[in-house]
């Protein structure tokens, strides 16, 4: 992320491999089907290659999908990065984030993990949340501190060089 003049990170990071746990546990549950069917239908050999394999392609799938999405707040914009060979792209300006909502299910809470959903100014139907991120309170906490310095930095420039002279 391209940094503009005086624009400062507050936060940037990537979902918690807390967060990827459940698709972890799904895949699991996924290679131990394969493998029983295959182990039972076909040799054993068989069954346990099977389960090797699609839980290997699942570990791989979910540190690829844990690695390839990147969250900043910066003191001017929140962003959401997501993609390895293509890339999706989601920013707004901090200023336009009127609502800041957390949510956790019960897994959530006891992975420490959740989501944070930002609500934006002008937009119904874009989905922004930063899903999986340990410490939501935290995330919600840094939202509220780049709000803080931006209102900060443009009362500065409101009130500049030109109110001075007065």
């Amino acid at each position: 992320m391209d940094l503009h003049p005086g624009e400062e990170i507050v936060f940037e990071g990537h979902p918690s491999w807390r967060g990827v746990l459940s698709f972890y546990v799904k895949g699991l549950g996924i290679a131990l089907a394969i493998g029983a069917i295959l182990f039972f239908a076909s040799t054993h050999a068989v069954g346990i290659l099977a389960f090797v394999v699609v839980m290997g392609l699942v570990v791989l799938a979910g540190l690829f999908k844990r690695m390839a999405t990147r969250y900043a707040i910066t003191t001017e914009r929140l962003n959401i990065r997501t993609g390895i060979l293509s890339r999706h792209v989601q920013q707004t300006h901090i200023d336009r984030v009127q609502n800041v909502n957390t949510t956790q299910s019960v897994m959530d809470r006891i992975l420490r993990v959740g989501a944070v959903d930002f609500d934006t100014a002008g937009t119904d139907d874009s989905d922004f949340t930063f899903r999986g991120v340990s410490n939501p309170a935290g995330i919600v906490a840094a939202v509220d501190r780049a709000q803080r310095i931006h209102r900060r930095e443009v009362e500065a420039e409101t009130q500049g060089p030109s109110s001075q002279g007065l």
